[in-house]
């Protein structure tokens, strides 16, 4: 059933917001799909913080255009869908798009997406999508401040047992 102008005003609506307030977006291609396997990614993206929403490809360049973003260079093939997060941590909806991609081999791609404003190509977003999560990152952080000192009190502990 076709759509009213209303009901795609409210669509472009919808993404402009989740767009302005997302601290990233992926936008996300997917072809044959079994509606198990999406029922699954939704109740983990939800779980998650992570929003997801399946949207016609000429109502998200309209979106991306009321925003100002240059969309012309991003190939927006097939069905698409959008997932974004309003998460502390940027790289959650691209991290887990990347793993279900992963999981569901051909299926499921990412295209591209909203990085902290500004809109990114496919191959950004999967670098980014390859970005461990936050709390990873502050222990390998640790892990490099603490291996400095860890390798001298080694050092310290030989001499004394030669000592």
């Amino acid at each position: 059933m076709a759509k009213t102008k209303e009901q795609k005003a409210e669509i472009i609506a919808k993404l402009e917001t989740a767009f302005k307030s997302a601290t990233s977006a992926v936008f996300v291609g997917f072809t044959k799909v079994t509606v198990a396997d999406e029922s699954l990614m939704r109740r983990d993206l939800r779980g998650k913080g992570v929003s997801y929403f399946v949207a016609k490809k000429t109502l998200i360049r309209r979106a991306l255009e009321n925003l100002g973003h240059a969309h012309a260079e991003l190939p927006l093939e097939g069905e698409v869908a959008v997932a974004y997060s309003n998460a502390e941590d940027t790289t959650t909806p691209a991290r887990l798009i990347h793993e279900f991609g992963k999981k569901l081999a051909d299926k499921l791609s990412i295209l591209g997406g909203l990085f902290e404003g500004a809109l990114v190509g496919e191959i950004q977003m999967r670098e980014i999508a390859t970005i461990p999560p936050m709390l990873v990152l502050r222990g390998m952080f640790a892990q490099v401040i603490n291996s400095p000192r860890q390798r001298f009190a080694v050092v310290l502990s030989k001499v004394a047992e030669v000592k």
